[in-house]
């Protein structure tokens, strides 16, 4: 991640590299890592951790920050922007490497299953709600995000993937999803740290402080909470609970500019919270284990 912020700062790589290495991931390495864990899976009550936590944070995260919003004063685009950076967050590109670090190859079905069922779906529809509700530059479209779900590389590999669920692949196919899949971590790394902004906006100072701590801090023990109010255990409820953790993600922060809210804001929110994410998902890992 360090390389990457290097590459941009002293302009070693041109200004479209973090959209290229996102296309790269979006259409090779993350459809070939769902193609290569998601058939190992073992369906079970389990498995619904990962698809309903996250939507449970996503929506007491929404309401936290609807709350801070009216205490705050806020204005619409400040709050569009916090609904979207300060609630979803970056559980692949960060998600990945982090909890494969933590918890090895096995935790990655239950980090795919998070992603694309949760943080995506999440993107796709409560984000365009939220586009809806606070913005004056954008409508949305029905048709639209229905369309973008279901075009989106890695959740069509995901639907492959549960219908090849119990096939085992030859070994040739298996080396060479793997070869493709292993290239996700580093690429994932290099663009977050090129896309890094660490300006804070001074004029925007409680929306940043209360951005960070309500995805970094609020929604984590939101999760643990949720687990232990169902007395739930085992890997996927400890991966998901990390990935709870995990800082804001980039592209929330892409659709908030689009949107018309405060770019500056944020790009700062996500800049700090991916650093801040690295510490923190040690300390939710440290209250798992």
């Amino acid at each position: 991640m360090f390389a990457g912020y290097l590459f941009r700062r002293f302009s070693i790589f041109p200004e479209q590299t973090p959209q290229v290495l996102n296309l790269f991931i979006i259409y090779v390495s993350l459809p070939a890592m769902v193609l290569l864990e998601v058939p190992r899976i073992k369906f079970s009550s389990e498995m619904l951790v990962p698809i309903l936590l996250p939507w449970a944070v996503t929506i007491l995260g929404a309401i936290t920050i609807y709350i801070l919003s009216l205490l705050f004063r806020w204005s619409r685009e400040t709050t569009g922007a916090l609904l979207l950076v300060g609630v979803l967050g970056n559980t692949s590109f960060l998600g990945i490497p982090i909890v494969g670090y933590y918890f090895g190859a096995s935790a990655m079905p239950y980090v795919i299953i998070y992603d694309q069922l949760g943080t995506f779906l999440a993107l796709s529809t409560y984000g365009a709600v939220v586009i809806a509700l606070y913005s004056t530059e954008s409508r949305v479209n029905p048709a639209h995000i229905i369309k973008k779900i279901f075009t989106f590389p890695p959740f069509i590999a995901l639907i492959i993937a549960f219908m090849l669920q119990g096939i085992s692949f030859a070994e040739y196919i298996t080396d060479m999803l793997s070869i493709t899949a292993n290239t996700l971590v580093p690429i994932a790394l290099i663009s977050v740290g090129y896309s890094l902004q660490l300006k804070i906006p001074r004029e925007h100072i409680s929306a940043f402080s209360m951005g960070l701590v309500t995805k970094l801090l609020i929604l984590p023990i939101y999760a643990f909470s949720i687990i232990h109010i169902f007395s739930l255990d085992g890997l996927a409820a400890k991966v998901s609970v990390l990935e709870s953790a995990m800082g804001p993600m980039i592209t929330a922060g892409i659709v908030a500019s689009l949107a018309g809210f405060s770019a500056r804001l944020s790009s700062s929110i996500i800049g700090y919270g991916v650093l801040l994410s690295f510490f923190t998902t040690a300390v939710v890992n440290w209250f798992l284990v």
